[in-house]
């Protein structure tokens, strides 16, 4: 109820009473029942108030005066969202999965749903909403009876983790690697181990922390926990551990998960080596809240990727395309290019990369990069930068555009350099 907001937010209820089911600050994505909240970022979302209750919202929370309708006002919006999260949370009988790393959060995240929603009904941030703004959002519209809650949570600084752990109040976190993302922000890499680790040390006694064995870094935060720590990895010393691997001619692994609960055969309809390890974390998850062993690997056998991870397709000339344009970082871009040259293809192997932003070495991090392509016998194509020690070239649509069915290319790079419109083009 709107009612339940203002008791929630400190705010004033104007207008009559009406109930609530969500929250949206989109008014473009708004569902019919969802509280309108008008962030003011960069753009003001009390611009789009009006907008937002012809699409349904039967109330709105302001910090300006209220016009027609149901408002809640508050100071802060921002913060109030805040407020009314960790209220929902409270109210919440659910199983908490706090994920971080520098990479694999999303796709473990992916996966950990897939494979929790074998055995309970399982709610999870959408895409990356992964951040004070979209933690809040994904926590607020989580059903009812919801008994497993996976958040995804995001790094941009000091602090943060440990404020959205503050929100979510995980009863399980799992890290996945430790690399040179956001190191910009925070000083190099044990700059992002240190931020990382707030997740493992705000998890309570009678908790769980999942931490990769295959990074010194992770392992190193197992002192920071009060509860039970629970290891995975390709060291046949992790707790679960993936034996056995093998890849078909998409990158897709196959291999044997050997757990506490039993062994079992995984074959994930994703591509990435490197994915392999990520389901290793997710059935961990899963088998730790007692989702069958079994129901959870054949679950994550069907799980698909949030978009523009590791997505593989066709071009109309039948080359292989992956689009893995959401984001970039040293690691991940060394993976995603691993990927490339494990492909069973007699042709060209073609790299389109974008900017890896947020570095502290930006120009050692791109060159390492070039290096990379180069040992590899991969061409480069540099897009929007000349980071990687080539010049940036305009054309890159028509080269992937004129690739053979026995060809491959990459589209990777950060945020900001937006590739994913890109793939969209030649697929």
């Amino acid at each position: 109820m709107a009612s339940d907001v203002a008791g929630a937010t400190g705010g004033t209820l104007f207008g009559p009473d009406v109930a609530l089911d969500g929250v949206s600050f989109d008014s473009r994505s708004l569902r019919p029942g969802q509280l309108f909240v008008a962030l003011v970022a960069e753009r003001d979302g009390h611009e789009f108030i009006t907008s937002a209750l012809s699409n349904g919202a039967p109330a709105y929370l302001s910090q300006r005066e209220p016009g027609s309708g149901t408002a809640v006002v508050v100071a802060d919006t921002a913060a109030a969202l805040l407020r009314l999260a960790t209220w929902a949370r409270q109210r919440l009988t659910a199983q908490v999965v706090g994920i971080t790393g520098s990479v694999g959060k999303t796709s473990t995240k992916d996966l950990a749903r897939a494979a929790l929603s074998a055995g309970l009904r399982t709610s999870a941030n959408e895409k990356s909403f992964n951040n004070e703004t979209g933690l809040p959002v994904t926590i607020l519209n989580s059903p009812d009876d919801t008994e497993a809650l996976v958040l995804e949570m995001g790094m941009r600084g000091f602090g943060e983790i440990a404020r959205l752990c503050a929100i979510g109040q995980p009863t399980i976190g799992l890290v996945t690697r430790v690399a040179a993302a956001h190191t910009e922000l925070v000083g190099g890499l044990e700059g992002v181990a240190k931020a990382k680790s707030e997740l493992v040390a705000a998890l309570p006694a009678n908790g769980l922390a999942v931490l990769n064995a295959d990074d010194h870094r992770v392992m190193a935060m197992k002192p920071l926990a009060s509860c039970r720590v629970l290891t995975y990895g390709r060291s046949a010393d992790a707790d679960v551990y993936i034996d056995n691997l093998v890849i078909d001619d998409l990158a897709r692994p196959r291999f044997d998960v050997r757990t506490p609960w039993g062994t079992a055969a995984v074959q994930l309809a994703v591509s990435g080596e490197h994915m392999a390890v990520n389901a290793a974390g997710a059935i961990a998850i899963a088998a730790s809240c007692g989702v069958n062993l079994d129901a959870a690997v054949a679950a994550i056998g069907q799980a698909q990727l949030s978009p523009w991870r590791m997505e593989i397709k066709r071009s109309a000339s039948g080359a292989i395309v992956i689009n893995d344009a959401y984001n970039a970082n040293p690691e991940s871009m060394r993976v995603a290019i691993e990927t490339l040259a494990s492909l069973q293809v007699s042709g060209r192997r073609i790299a389109v990369l974008g900017v890896m932003a947020e570095l502290a070495d930006p120009v050692g991090d791109h060159a390492a990069i070039a290096q990379l392509l180069r040992q590899r016998n991969i061409e480069l194509i540099a897009v929007g930068t000349d980071n990687y020690g080539v010049p940036a070239r305009d054309d890159a649509q028509a080269v992937i555009s004129s690739l053979a069915g026995n060809d491959a290319v990459l589209i990777k790079g950060s945020r900001v350099a937006g590739l994913e419109r890109l793939a969209a083009l030649v697929v």
